[in-house]
């Protein structure tokens, strides 16, 4: 049914973006890195631009779960999460927040907005795991 599972990681650090790619493959999920907000909403067809249109009903749709940094220059990542939930095609997806600050204020701020879950940096295999789980249960 579910051909790959195919994740969005968005993350200004490269270290950071490189290790979410590999557990994220290491758990045989389908990766595309973008290092910032705008290069994600670029991807996703939410660009400023209508030349992304056509682009968005083949490739993109295909994206089961955005995970990105919440502290990024640009955009953080609760600016993306909110773009993310007001896309008509795009609401459904579910945005995993990670940061490297435990703040409860902003943990819950995400969550009120849909994050799908809030995450504390490195990620884990384990998390990953977990998350699979919990996407893939709420898409059944």
């Amino acid at each position: 049914m579910e051909e790959e599972f195919h994740v969005l990681a968005v993350d200004d650090n490269l270290i950071d973006r490189k290790l979410v790619e590999r557990i994220l493959k290491i758990s045989s999920c389908k990766v595309t890195t973008a290092e910032n907000g705008l290069r994600a909403l670029e991807y996703l067809g939410l660009g400023n631009s209508q030349q992304t249109e056509s682009l968005t009903t083949n490739s993109v749709m295909k994206v089961n779960l955005i995970i990105t940094d919440y502290c990024m220059p640009g955009m953080t990542g609760f600016e993306l999460l909110k773009i993310v939930k007001e896309s008509s095609n795009f609401k459904e997806v579910p945005v995993v927040i990670l940061s490297s600050e435990n703040i409860p204020t902003r943990i819950n701020k995400c969550l009120a907005s849909g994050a799908q879950m809030f995450m504390q940096k490195p990620l884990k295999l384990s998390d990953v795991e977990k998350l699979k789980g919990h996407v893939l249960n709420c898409r059944s």
